[in-house]
């Protein structure tokens, strides 16, 4: 079966003896869109829950473990994380294969090393940083997005769209004349991307698979060496990794010596962290809008101190014809990471390990403002207006929803899901036009993107289309003059301050419905905890 749908389908406890798969589980779990956070530890298997239960209740690992498998897993299964995971998986299975020892002429001690820099979500992050802007990071987006979409069946009206929109997104992004995937796989292709379409789906799948499995072997056996190599230089270079250099020195010297699996054969008892928390009720909610306060007081006044070492981006000259495009999708955000999206900060980062300084929420909120004030102020007062929900008892939530949208698709789409099961079309759609959006900020203000015209009008066509045509408009409970604002700049590609004000919007329609998704997850969550206590 495929990787993503074994990943589905293993015993939770099992997967938690990985603890390459831990590291991905661990930042899946703690992305801002879900109200409990837990943490797993796997060198003492403790687990550390967020917000806590009561410190009188003595909650059973395995009602914890059977709410992850039900309530956690097929989200990370869906999300950015899992993907990355499968090709973390892949580069270490090379890295510790004989093939690559021949290849490379690896010996065991720098098979050591390329796996300290390269295992875990942090490792990715690292490995992207470093082909940012080089055919080595189209060539691993290719993997992802032929990943997600091979695991998809197109036969299933659920998928339907999401696979086609992955086929649309890799024929014009990818399988374009000059794209570095279709200069290395023009065997295999053949006039793949001349046909309108591709004759049978299993002829098609047979030709991507093909070229996926040519894509990997190039970034293994090309890429990851270059990376290794460039990991040595910056570790030699910064003094806080000089530790790590002195036993990979004396790892050298040990001519027999061999690293043991990541795989735990004996892990150890699973617990929970007995809580400090005094009897009370439980709610995720306010657990959130407690360590938000403490992230905006603090944002832009301290930095995480840790050691790292920076990891600049390969860069290499691109071909004037080579066509590779962002990936404009909100239901397969999770398969491509996106360096400007907020939430996917888990893995991306321009040119280091730490990604670069974003503006603070102060800076933020002041753009909004002027953007808002400049456009109210030139409005008639015959504007019409439509009523929006009031929100004296969620403004708390109403700050950070903004976070908790941006991770949703990374998370694999919880809120959204809810939303569907909670049958809110009107909502959903919202929510979409909300993530559309976001997707296409970075597209319109980021110049130097290749194809950036094509890219902008593209972009704002679909939303224009499928949000703001007539037939659609009346679906939004937003303001008329926001959605005649975006239209009037969206359908030609450009820049709109209407982007912030209709995003406000949607936070103030989504809010109630966010804090309803909350208390969900916290009765699911306490019902699991609950009934295993008996």
């Amino acid at each position: 079966s495929p990787p993503l749908a074994a990943i589905a389908s293993t015993d939770m406890g099992l997967l938690l003896r990985d603890d390459v798969f831990v590291d991905f589980f661990n930042t899946f779990l703690n992305l801002p869109v879900f109200g409990q956070t837990p943490i797993y530890i796997s060198g003492t298997g403790q687990w550390d829950l967020w917000p806590g239960l009561s410190s009188h209740l003595d909650p059973s690992p395995t009602a914890l473990l059977a709410w992850l498998e039900k309530h956690r897993l097929p989200h990370f299964c869906k999300s950015s994380l899992c993907l990355h995971l499968v090709l973390c998986q892949k580069l270490l299975g090379f890295i510790r294969s004989g093939e690559a020892a021949e290849l490379l002429n690896w010996q065991s001690t720098d098979q050591w090393l390329l796996e300290k820099c390269i295992s875990g979500s942090q490792g990715m992050r690292h490995f992207r940083a470093f082909v940012q802007g080089t055919a080595g990071e189209e060539l691993t987006d290719f993997w992802l997005t032929t990943e997600r979409l091979l695991g998809l069946d197109e036969s299933d009206t659920s998928q339907r769209d999401l696979y086609l929109s992955l086929i649309h997104r890799l024929k014009a992004s990818h399988l374009r004349e000059g794209s570095s995937v279709i200069t290395l796989c023009t065997t295999i292709a053949g006039s793949l991307p001349k046909a309108k379409h591709i004759q049978s789906i299993s002829n098609r799948r047979d030709i991507l698979r093909k070229m996926q499995e040519q894509v990997l072997f190039t970034i293994q056996s090309y890429w990851l060496p270059k990376f290794f190599s460039h990991c040595k230089m910056g570790i030699e270079e910064e003094e806080s990794c000089q530790p790590l250099l002195q036993e990979y020195q004396e790892r050298l010297l040990q001519a027999d010596w061999q690293e043991p699996s990541g795989f735990l054969e004996t892990p150890p008892t699973m617990h929970i962290k007995r809580s400090q928390r005094s009897s009370g009720p439980y709610c995720g909610q306010k657990a959130k809008t407690k360590i938000w306060a403490l992230v905006k007081e603090r944002r832009g006044t301290q930095e995480m101190k840790m050691p790292r070492f920076r990891v600049k981006p390969e860069r290499q000259p691109r071909s004037a014809r080579s066509t590779r495009e962002p990936h404009l999708d909100k239901d397969a955000l999770g398969s491509i990471p996106q360096s400007e999206h907020p939430a996917n900060a888990a893995l991306n980062g321009k040119g280091g390990v730490t990604p670069p300084r974003k503006p603070s929420a102060e800076q933020v909120s002041h753009l909004e403002d002027l953007c808002e004030e400049k456009i109210l102020s030139n409005l008639p007062s015959s504007a019409p207006l439509v009523q929006l929900p009031s929100l004296k008892g969620s403004a708390k939530t109403l700050s950070f929803l903004p976070w908790a949208l941006s991770a949703d698709t990374c998370a694999g789409q919880p809120f959204r899901d809810f939303l569907k099961h909670q049958d809110r079309p009107m909502e959903t759609h919202l929510l979409d036009l909300w993530h559309d959006l976001e997707e296409f900020l970075p597209v319109v203000l980021d110049s130097s993107r290749e194809n950036n015209f094509f890219l902008r009008h593209l972009t704002g066509d679909k939303i224009c289309k499928s949000y703001l045509e007539e037939d659609n408009i009346e679906k939004l409970p937003l303001e008329t003059r926001t959605l005649t604002g975006l239209w009037n700049h969206l359908i030609f590609g450009e820049f709109s301050p209407w982007i912030f004000r209709a995003q406000k919007e949607i936070c103030k329609v989504l809010c109630c419905f966010y804090e309803e998704f909350l208390a969900a997850d916290d009765r699911t969550f306490l019902q699991f905890m609950v009934r295993g206590m008996h």
